[in-house]
Protein backbone atom coordinates (compact mmCIF):
# COMPACT_ATOMS: atom_id res chain seq x y z
CA UNK A 1 0.00 0.00 0.00
CA UNK A 2 1.76 2.77 -1.26
CA UNK A 3 1.84 6.34 1.40
CA UNK A 4 -1.08 8.09 -0.69
CA UNK A 5 -3.41 4.85 0.15
CA UNK A 6 -2.58 5.17 3.82
CA UNK A 7 -2.71 8.68 4.34
CA UNK A 8 -6.31 9.18 4.63
CA UNK A 9 -7.47 6.06 6.63
CA UNK A 10 -4.49 6.63 8.90
CA UNK A 11 -5.52 10.33 9.32
CA UNK A 12 -8.99 9.35 10.03
CA UNK A 13 -8.01 6.95 12.75
CA UNK A 14 -5.45 8.71 14.45
CA UNK A 15 -8.43 11.50 14.77
CA UNK A 16 -10.93 9.15 15.89
CA UNK A 17 -8.78 7.29 18.19
CA UNK A 18 -7.97 10.55 19.91
CA UNK A 19 -11.43 11.69 20.27
CA UNK A 20 -11.98 8.36 21.59
CA UNK A 21 -9.35 8.74 24.39
CA UNK A 22 -10.57 12.35 25.70
CA UNK A 23 -14.31 10.76 25.74
CA UNK A 24 -12.59 8.10 28.35
CA UNK A 25 -11.32 10.88 30.39
CA UNK A 26 -14.66 13.15 30.22
CA UNK A 27 -16.91 10.06 30.63
CA UNK A 28 -16.59 11.02 34.23
CA UNK A 29 -18.08 14.22 34.03
CA UNK A 30 -20.90 13.19 32.19
CA UNK A 31 -19.66 14.41 28.70
CA UNK A 32 -20.09 12.23 25.24
CA UNK A 33 -18.23 13.76 22.29
CA UNK A 34 -20.95 15.13 20.80
CA UNK A 35 -21.57 17.11 24.14
CA UNK A 36 -18.30 17.78 24.75
CA UNK A 37 -17.20 19.31 21.37
CA UNK A 38 -20.53 21.46 21.22
CA UNK A 39 -19.49 23.08 24.96
CA UNK A 40 -16.24 23.28 23.16
CA UNK A 41 -16.84 25.14 20.04
CA UNK A 42 -19.14 27.51 22.21
CA UNK A 43 -16.26 28.10 24.66
CA UNK A 44 -13.81 28.68 21.81
CA UNK A 45 -16.53 31.16 19.85
CA UNK A 46 -16.24 33.42 23.54
CA UNK A 47 -19.90 34.55 23.27
CA UNK A 48 -23.50 33.06 21.80
CA UNK A 49 -23.73 31.09 18.75
CA UNK A 50 -26.53 30.58 16.47
CA UNK A 51 -27.90 26.94 16.05
CA UNK A 52 -26.72 27.23 12.38
CA UNK A 53 -23.34 28.39 13.92
CA UNK A 54 -22.89 25.62 15.82
CA UNK A 55 -23.99 22.76 13.29
CA UNK A 56 -21.46 24.62 10.97
CA UNK A 57 -18.74 24.59 13.37
CA UNK A 58 -19.62 20.59 14.74
CA UNK A 59 -20.35 19.26 10.38
CA UNK A 60 -23.39 18.23 11.17
CA UNK A 61 -27.36 19.04 9.86
CA UNK A 62 -29.10 21.42 12.22
CA UNK A 63 -31.95 18.59 12.83
CA UNK A 64 -29.43 16.14 14.61
CA UNK A 65 -28.04 19.23 16.58
CA UNK A 66 -31.36 20.24 17.44
CA UNK A 67 -32.06 16.87 19.35
CA UNK A 68 -28.66 17.42 21.31
CA UNK A 69 -28.96 20.89 22.04
CA UNK A 70 -32.40 20.25 23.46
CA UNK A 71 -29.91 17.32 25.98
CA UNK A 72 -27.89 19.74 26.31
CA UNK A 73 -30.49 22.55 27.90
CA UNK A 74 -32.17 19.69 29.91
CA UNK A 75 -29.12 18.77 31.97
CA UNK A 76 -27.91 22.73 32.33
CA UNK A 77 -24.74 22.29 30.33
CA UNK A 78 -26.31 25.24 28.13
CA UNK A 79 -28.76 27.77 27.69
CA UNK A 80 -30.37 29.36 25.02
CA UNK A 81 -31.83 33.33 24.62
CA UNK A 82 -33.54 35.28 21.95
CA UNK A 83 -31.25 36.99 19.39
CA UNK A 84 -31.66 40.55 19.96
CA UNK A 85 -31.14 41.11 16.52
CA UNK A 86 -33.81 38.41 15.20
CA UNK A 87 -36.16 37.05 17.58
CA UNK A 88 -36.90 33.91 15.74
CA UNK A 89 -33.07 33.17 16.25
CA UNK A 90 -32.50 31.64 19.32
CA UNK A 91 -28.73 32.18 20.42
CA UNK A 92 -26.86 29.01 22.41
CA UNK A 93 -24.81 30.22 25.21
CA UNK A 94 -22.46 27.84 27.76
CA UNK A 95 -24.54 26.98 31.09
CA UNK A 96 -23.41 27.47 34.67
CA UNK A 97 -22.50 23.42 34.81
CA UNK A 98 -20.34 23.71 31.07
CA UNK A 99 -18.68 27.04 32.78
CA UNK A 100 -17.66 25.08 35.94
CA UNK A 101 -16.15 22.13 33.79
CA UNK A 102 -14.53 23.79 30.68
CA UNK A 103 -11.31 24.06 32.38
CA UNK A 104 -11.63 20.66 33.71
CA UNK A 105 -12.27 20.04 29.60
CA UNK A 106 -9.49 21.92 28.27
CA UNK A 107 -6.83 20.36 31.29
CA UNK A 108 -8.16 17.09 30.69
CA UNK A 109 -7.62 17.98 26.57
CA UNK A 110 -4.21 19.46 27.21
CA UNK A 111 -3.16 16.48 29.29
CA UNK A 112 -3.96 14.00 26.38
CA UNK A 113 -1.80 16.16 23.68
CA UNK A 114 1.25 16.76 25.56
CA UNK A 115 0.59 12.32 26.04
CA UNK A 116 0.33 11.39 22.55
CA UNK A 117 2.99 14.22 21.16
CA UNK A 118 5.47 14.16 24.08
CA UNK A 119 7.94 12.05 22.09
CA UNK A 120 7.55 14.06 18.44
CA UNK A 121 9.73 16.81 17.48
CA UNK A 122 8.97 20.25 17.20
CA UNK A 123 10.61 20.29 13.76
CA UNK A 124 8.45 16.92 13.10
CA UNK A 125 5.36 18.52 14.40
CA UNK A 126 5.56 21.80 12.47
CA UNK A 127 5.82 19.94 9.45
CA UNK A 128 2.89 18.19 10.49
CA UNK A 129 0.51 21.26 11.17
CA UNK A 130 2.23 22.93 7.85
CA UNK A 131 1.09 19.93 5.71
CA UNK A 132 -2.56 19.13 7.39
CA UNK A 133 -2.98 23.40 7.17
CA UNK A 134 -2.19 22.89 3.29
CA UNK A 135 -4.77 19.64 3.00
CA UNK A 136 -7.33 21.13 5.20
CA UNK A 137 -7.27 24.39 3.26
CA UNK A 138 -7.67 22.65 -0.28
CA UNK A 139 -10.24 20.47 0.66
CA UNK A 140 -12.34 23.47 2.11
CA UNK A 141 -11.72 25.06 -1.43
CA UNK A 142 -13.07 22.06 -3.27
CA UNK A 143 -16.21 21.97 -1.27
CA UNK A 144 -17.03 25.21 -0.61
CA UNK A 145 -17.74 24.47 2.83
CA UNK A 146 -16.45 27.53 5.17
CA UNK A 147 -18.13 26.54 8.48
CA UNK A 148 -14.93 24.52 8.90
CA UNK A 149 -12.59 27.98 8.15
CA UNK A 150 -14.11 29.72 11.71
CA UNK A 151 -12.87 26.78 13.69
CA UNK A 152 -9.55 26.03 11.66
CA UNK A 153 -8.26 29.95 12.19
CA UNK A 154 -8.97 29.93 15.90
CA UNK A 155 -7.40 26.09 16.03
CA UNK A 156 -4.67 27.43 14.01
CA UNK A 157 -4.14 30.60 16.18
CA UNK A 158 -4.01 28.10 19.47
CA UNK A 159 -1.75 25.85 17.79
CA UNK A 160 0.94 28.77 16.85
CA UNK A 161 0.50 29.75 20.96
CA UNK A 162 1.24 26.15 22.08
CA UNK A 163 3.89 25.29 19.76
CA UNK A 164 5.46 28.71 20.56
CA UNK A 165 5.20 28.14 24.12
CA UNK A 166 6.84 24.06 23.70
CA UNK A 167 9.42 25.42 21.91
CA UNK A 168 10.62 27.87 24.63
CA UNK A 169 9.80 25.61 27.18
CA UNK A 170 12.06 22.49 25.22
CA UNK A 171 14.68 25.80 25.19
CA UNK A 172 15.11 26.20 28.78
CA UNK A 173 15.49 22.19 29.41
Amino acid sequence: MSDDDTFGPLLHGTARAWRLKLDERLKPMGLSQAKWRTLLHLSLAGDALTQTEIAERLGIEEPSLATLLHRLENEGWIARKSSLRDRRCKMVLLGRRAQNVISQISAAAEELRHELLENISAADLRTCVRVLTQIHEKAEKKNGNGGLAKFRSSTTATLKNEHRARGKASRRE
